[in-house]
């Protein structure tokens, strides 16, 4: 089964036409991706890969289903392209821009959620089912199909934890990077709901980082509603010095709040298995 995303999903790429949306749309196509149109104010008509372009959301939806998103404008626009998004209903809106003002997430998070349409990011290498299907920026060949569902603050350790699993003959059901940023769509307890219910993922490894109180809210879900699956937590950032923000706008240890310990501690409580590195992490997972 897998979440999110399956072989038939249909994708559109807002900022097709820029730099990296060329260029991950043809690595989307070489997935066997089906990208059925992208958005670029004023190109319409164009072609990128093949791939028609089109001025609007709406004038894509006119010729396409839309199943999801990929947003890559730069940070002043993913406002607007992400609003285009929501209120034309498309079900999944993947943003892979980096420094989007939070502000603007907040926005976004809460037109979204009204909306009843899911957003992961910003700043979020994506979503990746391997074997199915990609809404997202990965290097597909790392990634083997299997039962191990990720969920990620870090799209680098998404990317070093998967591949190690596929090394080891270990294949992943769905690897979900929900981003780096204070105010993201998409958190840990929503991704723990989806692999509750998904047939095909037996264990699930989160990993966090410091700052927030997602990998805390994760522990509280697990806590008070029990979970069927096995969990495998790693926490970056343990040696990190409070107050200075370590690569992620939101890995900053503040007055004590959000540091690496408070989520271990938090974590093991729920009974969580939680590694110390991620030689240790492999491990819990075979």
């Amino acid at each position: 089964m897998a979440i999110l995303v399956n072989p038939d999903i249909r994708v559109i790429i807002q900022g097709i036409t820029g730099k990296q949306g060329t260029y991950h749309t043809l690595k989307m196509l070489e997935y066997h991706v089906h990208v059925v149109g992208g958005v670029t104010p004023g190109k319409g008509g164009q072609k990128v890969h093949g791939v028609t372009v089109y001025d609007t959301v709406a004038a894509a939806q006119k010729e396409h289903q839309v199943d999801a998103s990929m947003i890559m404008v730069p940070p002043a626009g993913v406002l607007s392209a992400a609003i285009e998004a929501i209120d034309h209903k498309i079900p999944l809106i993947v943003i892979i821009t980096e420094f989007v003002p939070v502000h603007d997430s907040l926005v976004i998070r809460n037109m979204a959620r009204k909306a009843g349409v899911r957003v992961i990011g910003p700043n979020t290498i994506g979503v990746i089912s391997p074997g199915k299907g990609k809404v997202g920026i990965m290097p597909g060949y790392i990634y083997s199909e299997g039962s191990v569902g990720i969920i990620s603050r870090s799209g680098t350790l998404t990317h070093e934890v998967s591949s190690n699993l596929t090394y080891k003959g270990i294949g992943q059901s769905t690897c979900v990077c929900i981003g780096g940023d204070p105010v993201k769509g998409t958190d840990f307890v929503d991704v723990l709901r989806l692999f509750r219910d998904d047939g095909q993922t037996e264990t699930v490894v989160m990993i966090g980082e410091i700052g927030g109180a997602g990998e805390e809210l994760a522990a509280k879900y697990v806590t008070e509603n029990g979970y069927p699956k096995k969990i495998v937590a790693f926490i970056a950032g343990r040696t990190a010095p409070a107050g200075k923000k370590m690569g992620h706008a939101g890995a900053i240890v503040a007055e004590g709040f959000g540091t690496a310990e408070s989520k271990i501690k938090s974590l093991a409580e729920a009974g969580i298995v939680v590694v110390r590195t991620l030689d240790e992490l492999l491990q819990a997972v075979k």
